[in-house]
């Protein structure tokens, strides 16, 4: 089966790590994938190509969409010939399901992996994209595919057509994301700290969805309450060079017990050195850090948006989204348990990822997914 995968950008997000999670794990003998970025490489486009895959950027404007490089994705699609489109995220939904239309593809399913459509919160281009696939839902795509339930449940309300939603959940490698004690000693020798220095983290890119500000706020609350406790964001764009954040930080006077890392390679070992992993976000689908900090027997404490509360389960803290300083005080009710029952929350947490994400499991629902949709087209 020839699949063609057509995804707005490849720099580090979730929905990019999570199709390279995929290409990574299909069954290569069964489907022959091709990826069209519609901007550029990105991080994660080089690493699909080191996996012999052909990956074509068509150097796209962010913004408004140039009538002739959609003729160029157009006469692209037709060239590649695939029996299935798959598209990712709404401009590639909107472009690159026209695009397989116009080049005579049947089998063509969309990805939502956004579950907030708060105008506060979203940019008005990015909304006025969602509206115009939303009208396009009924005639496009054969399937739409999204990786929570509350996604699922907010496009349906704005409009997309229910009966075409799929839900297959992010999966995760429970061989690379896994408990390492090594990995505590060196991430805090890394950053000047000592082996018993409580850290607690936020792995996510600079956008205003993911709610590092807010987290300051917490954070400056945890502090008051545990002055060693240390905190480390990590994430493309969430370094030293960021006024705004460093402002608010300086502010809270936590200059020297916030570390801003930046993009990191070292995800797997950073993840399994903290004590808690948060997520004050105003806005998710399915957070892949979640489940990359369970996999490693790190409890988490999460706003309640997107499907946060049905992936943490009983094995973290759930607050209401906004609410900093209910976040904080779990933060400290996770910190302050003893060093056992730290570990045993991590452990079901673990459990939890192995029983519900496991990413073999989730790459087989995928395939799954393809050989139903095209028989259906």
């Amino acid at each position: 089966m020839k699949i063609t995968l057509i995804i707005s950008n490849l720099t580090t997000g979730g929905a990019e790590t999570m199709l390279l999670k995929l290409l990574q794990h299909l069954n290569r003998s069964r489907i022959n994938p091709t990826v069209i970025s519609l901007v550029g490489l990105g991080e994660i486009g080089p690493r699909i190509q080191a996996l012999g895959i052909e990956v074509h950027a068509l150097g796209m404007s962010p913004g408004i969409p140039n009538p002739l490089k959609l003729l160029r994705l157009v006469r692209l699609v037709k060239r590649l010939q695939p029996d299935v489109v798959h598209t990712w995220m709404y401009h590639a939904d909107l472009l690159g399901g026209l695009a397989a239309r116009l080049a005579g593809v049947r089998a063509i399913a969309w990805s939502i992996r956004h579950s907030n459509l708060a105008p506060e919160h979203n940019k008005r281009a990015t909304l006025l994209v969602v509206k115009a696939c939303s009208r396009l839902s009924r005639s496009v795509p054969r399937r739409i595919l999204t990786c929570s339930e509350r996604a699922r449940s907010v496009h349906v309300a704005a409009g997309y057509r229910a009966d075409k939603m799929v839900l297959i959940a992010n999966g995760f490698d429970l061989s690379r994301f896994l408990p390492d004690a090594a990995a505590r000693l060196s991430v805090r020798a890394e950053l000047g700290l000592t082996p018993d220095t409580p850290l607690v983290g936020v792995v996510a890119r600079d956008d205003p969805q993911k709610n590092h500000l807010g987290f300051v706020q917490a954070a400056a609350a945890v502090h008051s309450a545990l002055p060693h406790c240390h905190f480390v964001l990590a994430g493309h764009g969430i370094d030293p060079t960021h006024a705004a954040l460093w402002q608010a930080i300086a502010q809270a006077g936590l200059q020297h017990h916030v570390h801003l890392l930046g993009r990191r390679d070292d995800v797997p070992r950073l993840m399994a050195a903290l004590d808690v992993l948060a997520s004050p976000s105003h806005g998710e689908a399915f957070p892949n850090v979640l489940g990359e900090a369970m996999a490693c027997g790190v409890p988490c404490v999460v706003t309640d948006v997107g499907d946060s509360a049905d992936i943490v389960g009983d094995t973290g803290r759930v607050v209401m989204a906004d609410d900093m300083a209910d976040l904080a005080r779990q933060l400290l009710a996770v910190l302050q348990m003893s060093a056992e029952q730290r570990q045993a929350l991590g452990a079901r947490a673990r459990a939890r990822v192995q029983d519900c994400y496991e990413l073999g499991d989730v790459t087989r629902r995928y395939e799954d997914f393809y050989n139903e949709l095209l028989r259906d087209s």
